[in-house]
């Protein structure tokens, strides 16, 4: 008997197409409403419909694609009350990572992150969103991986991937300045070991820097 060895093939092709639509459409490098294609993303990826079909379905049970009734692809227009929900699910999930992330938060980990909010400084400078919504996001989740809680990451990666593409409009139309100042107020708390404090500092980052942006 021959062993059938397209399958782990596929996976990989499916994977592969996955996990860099996912990134993209995180960090806003998608623009909301942008349509795409099976037929497209097959050529840009070098796989066939099969893997492409697969990655868009995993993406639109996440959110971060919308399937119209037609089979139009594209990603998600969030209105403001949309963006109201998935910020408040941000303020209940995020506050509560940090807080279980606190008791591994040691000395190194509070200089990498200064690291990675000085690049977040050098993007908001540059006025690149796309820079920016990655470096954001490398900044938080360097502190949720710290909570060992990889269900509650997982939710709360959700909803970053459904904002992403609407996050990048919303910044590039408010060119804010002053979107900084509370990562430094985690950083702060969690060099404090103040965790009502840091609890604080993160829900208000997540919810009123969104609040900012669309307001």
């Amino acid at each position: 008997m021959i062993p059938d060895t397209t399958a782990p093939a596929a996976g990989s092709a499916h994977e592969r197409v996955y996990r860099s639509l996912r990134s993209r459409i995180m960090h806003g490098e998608i623009a909301p409403g942008t349509a795409l294609t099976l037929r497209g993303l097959g050529r840009e990826f070098g796989v066939s419909m099969t893997p492409a079909r697969e990655a868009v379905r995993r993406l639109a049970a996440e959110g971060a694609l919308t399937l119209s009734l037609s089979g139009r692809i594209s990603t998600p227009e969030l209105g403001a009350e949309r963006i109201e929900e998935l910020a408040a699910l941000r303020g209940l999930l995020e506050p509560e990572l940090a807080a279980r992330a606190l008791p591994r938060a040691h000395m190194a980990l509070i200089e990498r992150l200064r690291t990675i909010n000085a690049r977040v400084s050098e993007c908001i400078a540059k006025q690149d969103a796309v820079c920016y919504l990655r470096s954001n996001l490398e900044f938080h989740r360097m502190i949720y991986l710290r909570a060992q809680a990889p269900a509650m990451l997982a939710l709360t990666e959700t909803v970053w991937l459904q904002l992403g593409p609407t996050m990048r409009t919303l910044y590039e139309a408010r060119r804010r300045t002053d979107l900084q100042r509370h990562h430094r107020a985690i950083l702060a708390a969690l060099a404090a070991g103040d965790e009502p404090a840091l609890r604080l500092a993160v829900r208000t980052d997540v919810t009123r820097g969104l609040k900012m942006l669309v307001g």
